[in-house]
């Protein structure tokens, strides 16, 4: 029978860790100029210098999230209180939410199709990751234990 799987927080925060490392190598990619900036960014940017901008404001708050998830995972060992962290990921989760309507109006058929779905899915763990105690439903599969 179907068996409904919920996602543990510790794989959520696995999931989002991967993520995160996807989005900052392509961050990397656009900026060195190996991936055209055109196809990011809601198609907005005109020049060259506004998208470096872009392109390493992105790569901090990317480096900064990623940081913030070791953190909560404990994979990085700190006196950082658990409510501040959870406040954190809570505002990524608003982020990538605000980021997924954007996406949907985007000019650009990469971000419609390639990052909505990983801003969508980031919006969703971050919620499930903080509200440890409630499962959140993610996927429906057979029972593997």
């Amino acid at each position: 029978s179907m068996m409904k799987k919920l996602i543990s927080q510790k794989k959520a925060i696995n999931v989002m860790i991967a993520l995160l490392i996807v989005v900052l190598v392509f961050h990397t990619l656009v900026l060195t100029g190996a991936i055209p900036y055109s196809i990011v960014w809601a198609g907005n940017i005109t020049s060259l210098r506004n998208m470096r901008i872009l392109e390493v404001i992105s790569i901090c708050i990317n480096s900064i999230s990623i940081i913030i998830f070791l953190l909560k995972a404990n994979y990085i060992q700190s006196k950082i209180p658990n409510k501040i962290l959870n406040a954190i990921i809570l505002l990524l989760a608003v982020l990538f939410s605000l980021n997924t309507i954007g996406n949907l109006f985007a000019k650009s058929q990469f971000e419609l199709f390639f990052f909505t779905p990983i801003t969508f899915i980031s919006a969703i763990l971050c919620l499930r990751i903080v509200y440890s105690g409630n499962n959140i439903l993610l996927e429906s599969s057979h029972d593997s234990s």
